[in-house]
């Protein structure tokens, strides 16, 4: 265990948490939002520190991070926990854990290892991802500090619900962040996902203003967050708010943990989705988690060439000449060799 970063001490050993947006009041022997997070005797320890619960490697691609050293592999870790209730998590049995299980989660592994092992497998950069990453911070801090003297990239696949405080901290060492844009009502956030949606694009435009490399996630539920008033929405925000150069990402839905009544997203949606995303001006609008229907390739906004050839996680063709588009020169925007 590791006393926690990011909190007042109050009267009658209570805390407030100040690492996410939910603010906790934490009373003795209670736990925040994110159930890892235990105040005992006036002191709030992070129950995971360094107990990761998943450990891979990934192609970049998988964060999506489809503008970030297309091609190579990035060591991603995980412990239990969420800060958020989303009802169709495909991580819901790490991410909502039993509270007796937390402090005896996953496998001890200490930040100096997860930088051997990465380089050991010729890794470009660590991933913190699978649950939400903000929730065991003071792991990620730690092991994106060593990370960064090792000369590895540093990604967040987030909801954005981090406070600027702990953001500003660890913003030094963290390259690049794909949050995901659940969708563009205060309503859905409410009821799908038990958060608010003001505070997260409160906590994007943070992301953009200290320079961290941004791609959005939106997965697009059937009946849920699937109008093309909705869609047109997030994509207007992004473009105005973050810039045409931002990708965005709008991924297939499938009924997964308590959200199975609706099917899977048409493919027909994704594409309406991806024109609507276009229209508004962005550079880059992708389809995922429908391999091999062509929308997951990158084109030059300028001439319209191909540059990355992708189906699925796989790069199929890369035509990228250190950033630039081999047949007009255009400076694609992303992070590069």
């Amino acid at each position: 265990m590791r006393e926690a970063m990011f909190y007042d001490k109050l009267e009658g050993n209570r805390v407030r948490c100040r690492l996410c947006r939910f603010h906790c009041l934490i009373g003795p022997g209670q736990r925040g939002h994110c159930r890892v997070r235990e105040n005992r005797g006036g002191v709030l320890l992070s129950l995971v520190y360094g107990r990761a619960i998943a450990e891979h490697v990934d192609p970049i691609e998988k964060k999506p991070l489809f503008h970030v050293l297309p091609g190579s592999r990035s060591y991603s870790i995980a412990t239990v926990g969420c800060n958020f209730r989303c009802l169709h998590c495909q991580n819901y049995t790490i991410s909502q854990p039993e509270e007796g299980s937390v402090e005896f989660s996953g496998n001890l592994v200490q930040p100096e290892t997860v930088i051997q092992r990465a380089l050991a497998q010729g890794c470009r950069s660590i991933s913190y991802t699978y649950t939400e990453p903000t929730i065991f911070f003071e792991y990620a801090y730690e092991t994106a500090k060593l990370a960064k003297a090792a000369g590895l990239k540093n990604v967040f696949v987030t909801n954005g619900y981090i406070t600027n405080e702990a953001l500003a901290v660890i913003a030094p060492y963290l390259d690049a962040a794909n949050i995901d844009l659940k969708g563009f009502t205060e309503s859905f956030y409410r009821e799908v996902v038990g958060a608010s949606l003001a505070e997260v694009l409160d906590c994007i435009r943070e992301y953009k203003r200290l320079g961290i490399w941004l791609e959005l996630t939106t997965l697009v539920i059937p009946h849920r967050n699937d109008s093309l008033e909705e869609l047109r929405n997030i994509a207007e925000f992004i473009a105005g708010e973050l810039g045409p150069g931002t990708p965005w990402h709008v991924t297939q839905f499938y009924p997964t943990y308590r959200l199975q009544e609706e099917g899977r997203t048409p493919l027909a949606t994704l594409r309406a989705a991806r024109q609507i995303g276009l229209e508004a001006g962005l550079r880059y609008v992708y389809e995922g988690n429908v391999p091999g229907e062509g929308g997951e390739s990158s084109y030059c906004p300028s001439c319209q060439e191909l540059l990355v050839k992708r189906n699925g996680y796989l790069i199929e063709k890369n035509l990228l000449d250190h950033g630039r588009c081999a047949h007009c020169g255009f400076a694609v925007d992303g992070l590069w060799e």
